[in-house]
């Protein structure tokens, strides 16, 4: 049996992973390119290429050709709406779904109780504050509503359950409920509810802009928005609205359109919104699981056995 030819991996991760990549039993020649400032041009013999959501694969010529020699392509993001289509034609692309699963889990028990428990404006810094009056909200016996539920939505459904909070759930594929989860048919009886949402579907064309004007309406009065996703999913217009009309009471959003937030935006003068910079996946072991999830699909590919979290490019994630 004839042996294999080394394989030629491009790497946009960094000097670490590519010694990590490069110590594979296969011995595959790796090609560092960390700046990628133009990461669509690929060396021509590449046959496997691992990136992540770099600002200017945005910049994809829309004629550009990826070389036919590329057959896979693992990405560390779980959504892949950053790179150009036609990058995740025609090849096996893997994704990073469900590696931040448990950090974004915890950024979203720390927004729920940092608006139940009112932890900025309870906070004693005179002796005075010690005799000021709070009403303190809680957890358990709340509403959690959930619109997804793949890995992250599974991870916080999971906490929910032991703070003893009902938790409603709406997935695209057809589900009756169970473990102590309620189904929904549809995002609107999520919102109608729930005391908190959160936003844990993908960016697809058919999720963009699905939190807009109607299904706000149809939000529980004060709801606590969250989105963990993508900006995207989210009319920050119609949001803008929903907030100073009082439907919705709060929202914590991890992420924005644009990404970052322009000086000015009027979310940020909102006192009931919180913003963060896109880092609820921080704190967890990621980067080291990625490394492990991608050695053992390296080992997958080049065996000819069934690689994990493969991107259906009919659903976009």
């Amino acid at each position: 049996m004839p042996t294999r030819k080394r394989p030629v991996i491009v790497n946009h991760l960094g000097a670490e992973f590519g010694r990590l990549a490069a110590a594979h039993p296969s011995q595959p020649l790796v090609i560092d390119d960390f700046a990628a400032a133009e990461p669509w041009r690929i060396c021509p013999d590449a046959e496997i290429l691992v990136t992540k959501a770099l600002p200017d694969w945005s910049r994809t010529p829309l004629d550009h050709p990826f070389p036919d020699t590329l057959k896979w392509v693992q990405v560390v993001s779980t959504g892949v709406e950053t790179y150009p289509p036609a990058l995740m034609r025609g090849r096996l692309v893997t994704c990073g779904r469900g590696l931040n699963a448990l950090p974004i889990a915890e950024f979203v028990f720390a927004a729920m109780l940092r608006v139940e428990r009112k932890l900025e404006e309870t906070r004693a810094r005179t002796e005075a504050d010690w005799r000021a009056q709070h009403t303190i909200g809680h957890l358990h016996g709340r509403t959690l509503g959930l619109v997804g539920y793949g890995s992250i939505g599974q991870a916080i459904a999971r906490r929910a359950l032991a703070f003893d909070m009902r938790v409603l759930v709406n997935r695209r594929t057809p589900w009756s409920g169970g473990d102590g989860l309620t189904a929904c048919a549809d995002p609107a009886e999520v919102f109608a509810g729930s005391d908190h949402v959160v936003i844990a579907a993908p960016f697809t064309p058919e999720t963009q802009g699905m939190v807009g004007a109607e299904l706000l309406s149809a939000a529980k009065p004060g709801l606590h928005l969250i989105n963990i996703s993508r900006g995207g999913l989210v009319d920050q217009n119609a949001l803008l609205d929903a907030l100073e009309s009082g439907r919705i009471g709060h929202a914590t959003l991890d992420v924005t359109t644009p990404e970052p937030l322009p000086d000015g935006h009027a979310l940020y003068r909102q006192q009931n919104v919180f913003i963060s910079p896109h880092i609820s996946w921080c704190g967890g072991t990621g980067d080291a699981d990625f490394r492990t999830r991608f050695l053992a699909n390296l080992d997958a590919y080049l065996s000819g056995e069934p690689l994990r979290e493969v991107v259906d490019p009919s659903r976009g994630y």
